[in-house]
């Protein structure tokens, strides 16, 4: 049957009890009076039927104006009750002119009005009532207030999950902000059994059909309420390609402070695993008290970190960073966050090893956490020596002066693309893994490398910039149809490098760890998903076109080389690798190391990347002149 034929059955029903209750009210009334008194006249039959009949289309007509015939009973509220009131006046006001202008109201006792009124509010609210008791179990919940401008919406949601939220929307201070008609579980439960009251429509495809049948029911398509851990990349992708399709509004469900909340479904929404919640104790042991140095403050990442170590009760942060602009900003937020905190913000290049050691000898850290890097793909293909002296030569000069000035721990942010590296910015940030682990043997310092994927959202990353392009109209342009990637929010990203610091806490040691990134996402499923999330359809409304892979990408990153096993650490999301390749420094492995940095700063690019290569078994460059020639 379709969703329209079932809607408007539905309300034809409704609409129908209530002119039968209406008729059958005023019959009870008049014969109710006669009785009281001297009895009933001689046109008493006659009598009662008009009058009754004329009340019931006075209801019909009432019920059908204020749309009193759209409610979903299970679904009644306050605002509901109101209605229904209004209509039964209105009834009354339409009811008495009509049999005024009949028969001047000749042998009609005008005091059975009001006792219909009774007998029929009663009938209509105690059907709605055992609707509400049948589906609810909490038949007054229609004499209760609601926000008047809480929007219906539909629940996606796992059992369990629907049940706490549910009750998170009941406590909720100022008012729930949707109203939940139903609930689409994808447990796949069967349909029609309630969850803490609210009826189960069955599952994911079942929402289409209910879409369309409560957008006639309400005059308007409800939204899409998601919450949980359905927030995953399949279900999402799936609930909005068909909320896109029914032309429904897709939000989702978050806690603050003040309970639930509505919010825009975002990228991070769309990974295909849930987010990592961790335990932030080890954390809080670890940075509590603490003076932290951070290079890069003011990246994603770095920013992130910041703002993460600000919460867990460092004494001491120093920002530095080479921007005037993301070191202003940054310092800005941390000042109107954490009024109360010592924050001292410096510029400055990690490429300069004398000013990078007079910042940290002033700032006198516990923690270094270097995020300072450059990380464009094509623009280091084009920059290669810029790419070796910051991510190389930055990298070294920032734990040679945290091993001079005797810190206790260094934390370094890797890439997935510092595995089998096929460009510069990868192959600059595998030689830097190795250069900190052989540096840090011997030496006080406990040094913690992570290495992770993409992060949603960051300056660079495809998201921004499938959001102007979307902004814009269109197209979206992807490098291949078939390219991946492996994505995580920047908040999960910067906790399980703390997570791996905290880890970490052997001097001498170096370990490397790796996130669970999940599954690595398809380029063009991120595309249409986006696209959804802005109510559009992918192709018709905005489309999507492929440019060919630029210098240097891959069509799949991985995390781990071959020869490296991951072990757990025990922490949810964080493994730890144990390498089979970096046991011993190479012979020579240092004289090459500083001939690179060496030629990188005069410039040679083509000898440069000869040298890399040499440093980095894996990676096999073209010649300069040819990323040069390949960019263009």
């Amino acid at each position: 049957m379709r969703p329209e034929f079932e809607a408007k059955r539905a309300m034809a029903l409704t609409l129908g009890f209530d002119a039968l209750a209406a008729f059958g009210s005023m019959l009870i009334a008049i014969y109710a009076r006669w009785l009281s008194t001297s009895g009933a006249p001689e046109s008493a039959l006659v009598t009662a039927i008009s009058a009754a009949s004329t009340f019931a289309l006075a209801a019909l007509v009432s019920f059908y104006v204020l749309r009193v015939h759209r409610q979903v009973w299970r679904h009644s509220g306050w605002p509901d009750a109101l209605r229904i009131i209004q209509a039964v006046c209105l009834t009354a006001l339409i009811f008495l002119p009509i049999m005024f202008v009949w028969n001047r109201l000749v042998g009609f006792p005008r005091s059975s009005l009001p006792l219909a009124v009774i007998v029929w509010l009663t009938l209509v609210f105690l059907g709605r009532m055992v609707a509400l008791s049948r589906s609810t179990r909490q038949p007054f919940q229609i004499f209760r207030s609601a926000r008047a401008d809480a929007p219906p919406a539909i629940l996606v949601a796992s059992a369990n999950e629907a049940a706490d939220v549910l009750r998170d929307l009941r406590a909720t201070k100022g008012g729930a902000p949707v109203r939940i008609l139903g609930i689409i579980e994808t447990d796949g439960a069967e349909p029609g059994r309630a969850i803490r009251g609210a009826t189960v429509f069955g599952g994911l495809s079942e929402l289409g059909k209910m879409l369309d049948l409560l957008a006639v029911r309400y005059g308007a398509t409800p939204w899409v309420a998601v919450a949980g851990n359905i927030r995953t990349n399949a279900t999402m992708n799936s609930v909005l390609e068909t909320a896109t399709q029914h032309g429904s509004e897709v939000m989702a469900l978050g806690s603050d402070r003040e309970g639930l909340r509505l919010q825009r479904v975002r990228p991070a929404d769309l990974l295909a695993r849930p987010q990592k919640m961790l335990d932030a104790q080890p954390l809080r042991d670890l940075l509590k008290d603490k003076r932290v140095f951070v290079t890069g403050a003011g990246g994603t990442i770095g920013s992130e970190l910041v703002e993460q170590c600000a919460s867990l009760g460092v004494s001491h942060i120093t920002l530095y960073d080479a921007s005037e602009f993301n070191l202003y900003e940054i310092d800005l937020t941390l000042r109107e966050r954490f009024p109360d905190l010592d924050a001292y913000a410096q510029i400055g290049d990690v490429r300069d090893k004398i000013r990078l050691r007079e910042a940290i000898k002033r700032a006198r850290p516990h923690i270094l956490i270097h995020a300072a890097a450059l990380k464009h793909v094509p623009l280091m293909e084009l920059n290669p020596c810029e790419a070796i002296l910051t991510n190389v030569g930055g990298a070294v000069n920032a734990i040679d002066v945290a091993i001079e000035c005797g810190l206790e721990r260094f934390v370094f942010i890797s890439t997935d693309k510092a595995v089998d590296p096929d460009n510069v910015m990868g192959a600059t940030k595998r030689l830097a893994e190795l250069a900190l682990a052989y540096q840090a043997k011997g030496t006080q310092l406990a040094v913690s490398m992570v290495r992770f994927g993409n992060v949603l959202g960051s300056s660079g990353s495809v998201v921004p910039l499938f959001e102007r392009q979307i902004a814009a109209g269109g197209p979206l342009t992807l490098t291949d149809d078939q390219v991946s990637r492996y994505f995580m929010t920047v908040e999960e990203a910067a906790s399980l490098v703390l997570q791996g610091t905290a880890h970490n806490g052997k001097p001498g040691d170096s370990s490397l760890y790796v996130l669970d990134m999940g599954e690595p996402i398809r380029i063009r499923t991120l595309a249409e998903a986006m696209i959804r999330m802005k109510g559009m359809v992918p192709y018709q409304e905005i489309k999507i076109k492929t440019t060919g892979l630029r210098p240097g990408e891959k069509l799949h990153e991985e995390l781990t080389y071959s020869d490296e096993r991951l072990i757990s650490t025990g922490i949810e999301g964080l493994n730890k690798v144990t390498p089979q390749s970096r046991k011993v420094e190479p012979v020579g492995f240092s004289s090459r190391l500083e001939r690179l940095l060496s030629t990188a700063g005069e410039r040679d690019a083509e000898g440069a990347l000869q040298i890399l290569a040499q440093l980095v078994p894996t990676y096999n460059p073209p010649t300069y002149d040819q990323q040069v020639k390949q960019t263009r």
